[in-house]
């Protein structure tokens, strides 16, 4: 009895402390988000920033900060769009879901089935790949395989991309390990032309943002963007110093890579889109496929300060999401970065909360600190500076990048062991394509011909290896470039990798293995 009394007393305050904590969440107000937004802008120099929060199936708010470009006066507001990059991957899946739902295909749908092109490096993965594995990062490919083909620029067509998948290297086992992909995503809108009979825009136009009434903020063809429409300009940091961003495609140009990352889309509207998923599709998609877009597909790694920060002990990608736990709720996400701007999104079902953060600027830990900033708020968790966490971690990369980049600088000897005619010539990788090592103003000089904005001096390292300095700063990519030679000491080859470890990893310079041809 007495027992049983204890067990009665401990159940009803164990309740009451729940109780308490559920009412002590509450609403972020809008000095906090002013507040969140201005530190992070001045802390990692971001010109402008949009914000957004739904809760309940209402916007709670909704405000843009600072300027669309450096220089100019227009602002941003909640109605301006930015390239939401890999956030895009998820319009993507949900235009595969409302496939599924009409019964055109089926997630384990081969690819070859509807793009005979279509090949691995492998016969037997080429036969049992699905369109399922497409949107998973499971290919056995390595992180970023393939992104040269269109980053810093997309030059080619998503039939060249297709068909160059072929030459691109296992390094794990199919289905065995997760590793980023772009290049899949490519192939996944072709999948979704061929069965719908529509252009990947189109078909996510007509049967995603029309349908959600958030055509004119978003846009999946971006080249119905004009020069009058509120956009925002991505933005860099070199040496210090913000200067606007090279774009991926030309203006007016239809961007290639618009599965994996090339749609466009204002705050407001990433609010409406993120509330269909927070109602299970509502609008869209059945719940049987949205339940298989936010259920595990490929098992993630847990960080230790993820497992830290947030008791997460569990990471997946879904389809088009990553999932994981977060302060004891599923959280449902995805980031996205192109040359210039990073963007963010995160859903938190439980609480029938949806957050996206919009910057121009590629520093990814300005749009992390006022999410962060965000949630603690709404999930009532440990009152953290985040803005100053995130510096001090950025400090602690900086300066041990440039410890290794000063490592490497002090064994080299700036001299060629060739005459620099011996190493002009035209070089060649079977997907990448082709580039030209030549002679200008006395220096070896780099021209991808397939990249045009690829191009630079080559500056001399150490025996065959050079530096290859790219005119365009804001790449902030870097490159060692290594001839090989045969065995009369011939030139006959190059292999480059990123000088940097902070280089972004769609700068797949290892991955390159060219071969010197003859003219």
């Amino acid at each position: 009895m007495i027992r049983s009394v204890l067990v009665s007393f401990r159940f009803a305050a164990l309740l009451l402390i729940a109780m308490v904590s559920n009412s002590s969440a509450r609403d972020l107000s809008e000095m906090e988000l002013d507040g969140f937004v201005k530190a992070a802008m001045d802390t990692f120099n971001v010109p402008g920033i949009a914000v957004g929060i739904v809760k309940d199936n209402e916007i709670k708010l909704l405000k843009g900060y600072g300027v669309r470009e450096i220089g100019k006066s227009a602002t941003v507001d909640g109605d301006t769009m930015y390239a939401i990059a890999s956030n895009s991957k998820a319009f993507t899946a949900s235009a595969l879901a409302i496939l599924v739902d009409d019964g055109v295909l089926h997630w384990d749908d081969k690819v070859i089935d509807y793009l005979p092109d279509f090949r691995m490096m492998d016969p037997w993965i080429t036969a049992d790949f699905t369109i399922r594995d497409l949107l998973t990062h499971r290919s056995g490919m390595g992180l970023g395989a393939g992104d040269l083909m269109f980053w810093p620029t997309t030059e080619r067509t998503r039939a060249e991309i297709i068909h160059n998948v072929r030459y691109l290297k296992m390094v794990t086992g199919f289905r065995s390990a997760y590793a980023y992909d772009n290049t899949l995503y490519v192939v996944a809108g072709e999948v979704i032309a061929a069965a719908s009979g529509m252009s990947y825009e189109q078909f996510v136009q007509t049967r995603i943002m029309n349908q959600l009434a958030i055509g004119n903020g978003c846009r999946a063809d971006i080249t119905t963007i004009t020069d009058k429409d509120n956009v925002a300009t991505p933005h860099t940091s070199v040496n210090g110093k913000l200067q606007v961003a090279s774009r991926l495609n030309e203006p007016g140009q239809p961007m290639v890579i618009a599965a994996a990352g090339g749609i466009q889309c204002s705050a407001r509207d990433m609010l409406k889109w993120m509330n269909a998923h927070l109602h299970n599709g509502a609008g869209l998609m059945s719940k049987t496929q949205h339940d298989e877009m936010w259920s595990p597909q490929t098992i993630q790694p847990v960080s230790m300060s993820d497992h830290n920060w947030f008791g997460t002990n569990f990471a997946a990608y879904g389809l088009g999401f990553r999932l994981k736990d977060y302060y004891g709720y599923k959280q449902v996400s995805h980031t996205g970065g192109l040359l210039g701007m990073v963007t963010y999104e995160v859903m938190i079902p439980e609480k029938s909360l949806g957050v996206v953060v919009l910057t121009n600027q590629e520093n990814g830990y300005a749009m992390r600190a006022i999410m962060e900033n965000i949630m603690q708020v709404y999930l009532d968790q440990e009152d953290v500076d985040w803005t100053e966490r995130y510096a001090q971690i950025e400090q602690r990369e900086i300066e041990k990048a440039a410890s290794e980049v000063a490592k490497d600088e002090a064994e080299a000897d700036a001299k060629a062991l060739l005459p620099l005619s011996d190493y002009v010539g035209l070089y060649r990788d079977p997907w990448f394509g082709d580039v030209r090592i030549s002679i200008k103003d006395g220096d070896l000089y780099f021209t991808a011909m397939r990249s045009r904005k690829l191009k630079g001096p080559l500056s001399a390292f150490k025996f065959n290896t050079f530096k290859a300095i790219w005119e365009d700063r804001s790449f902030k990519a870097d490159a060692y470039a290594m001839f090989s030679t045969d065995f009369e000491g011939r030139v006959n080859g190059l292999k480059m990798k990123a000088i940097s470890p902070l280089t972004d990893f769609s700068y797949d310079f290892h991955d390159l293995d060219f071969t010197k041809v003859e003219e």
